[in-house]
């Protein structure tokens, strides 16, 4: 929404609970910690549905894992790699839909461009490496700079941000690469166009009615777009990075961060009826 600090989210207000119809959700330090998917965080997703909330997780992860993720978890689709891709498990016909921000031909001539950037980067910048997860990627790069490899220093983080910028690729920091791609999407727009196919809305029409949960720069623009947006305590790591800032931070970090702030969207919902 704007630079202005966090609230406490043990200040929300019971009446924003009510009003809440679905939650969008980082992945990677959001509803993880430490690299572990947190099981309260877990079980807060399938807590939600249960209550007849929509849940769908926007994350930087490849198109290999958000097919996983749409088909086994307890969510509502799921929009990945920065927002390049959205699927969904079509309840009737049982059916995985899968959607694109780039064509099949984009994505190739992309790919080999990529492929030369990511050369010259790791080349560039020592100790950076290609995320673990590159293979099941679509549409971006990602650069490894502490999940797999011993944490680089803001300087090096920095190195490979200008490397994407000086190729005229689009570049975000999450809380554990640095992703880049060829093409004007980010989380925001993956949104947009995954609720339009999938329920004939448009995301403005949301921003009122859905909370948004995140924890790093590439969050950034559902942060601006959501004035219902939360970031879990590890936030506060990448504020000197953003712009928009969430309006609301929990106490605790990532998953259980997440888990908290479901609790109190829970409590909320029960002490108004």
């Amino acid at each position: 929404m704007s630079r202005l600090e966090p609230r406490p989210l043990e200040q929300w207000p019971a009446q924003l609970s009510g009003r809440l119809e679905g939650v969008f959700c980082d992945i990677d330090d959001t509803l993880t910690h430490d690299g572990r998917l947190v099981p309260e965080a877990f079980a807060a997703l399938s807590a939600l549905r249960s209550r007849g909330l929509k849940v769908v997780p926007v994350t930087g992860r490849p198109g290999g894992w958000v097919d996983q993720i749409a088909r086994l978890w307890p969510v509502d689709g799921v929009v990945g790699e920065n927002g390049g891709l959205w699927m969904w498990l079509d309840e009737q016909t049982g059916r995985l839909e899968r959607r694109f921000a780039q064509s099949e031909d984009e994505r190739a001539a992309n790919r080999e461009r990529l492929t030369q950037l990511g050369e010259q980067i790791l080349a560039r910048v020592p100790g950076a490496a290609l995320a673990s997860d590159q293979p099941y990627r679509d549409l971006d790069l990602a650069i490894d700079f502490c999940e797999d490899v011993p944490r680089l220093d803001d300087a090096a983080i920095e190195h490979i941000v200008a490397a994407f910028q000086q190729a005229g690729a689009t570049c975000k920091v999450s809380s554990i690469h640095v992703n880049g791609w060829f093409g004007t999407f980010d989380k925001l727009s993956g949104c947009r166009a995954f609720v339009r196919e999938r329920w004939g809305v448009e995301v403005e029409a949301l921003s009122e009615s859905w909370a948004y949960v995140g924890d790093s720069a590439n969050d950034e623009p559902m942060f601006a777009a959501f004035p219902l947006s939360i970031g879990v305590a590890n936030v506060r790591d990448f504020l000197p990075r953003m712009t928009d800032w969430p309006t609301w931070i929990t106490r605790a970090e990532g998953g259980h961060g997440f888990a908290e702030a479901v609790d109190i969207w829970l409590a909320g919902r029960a002490s108004i009826r």
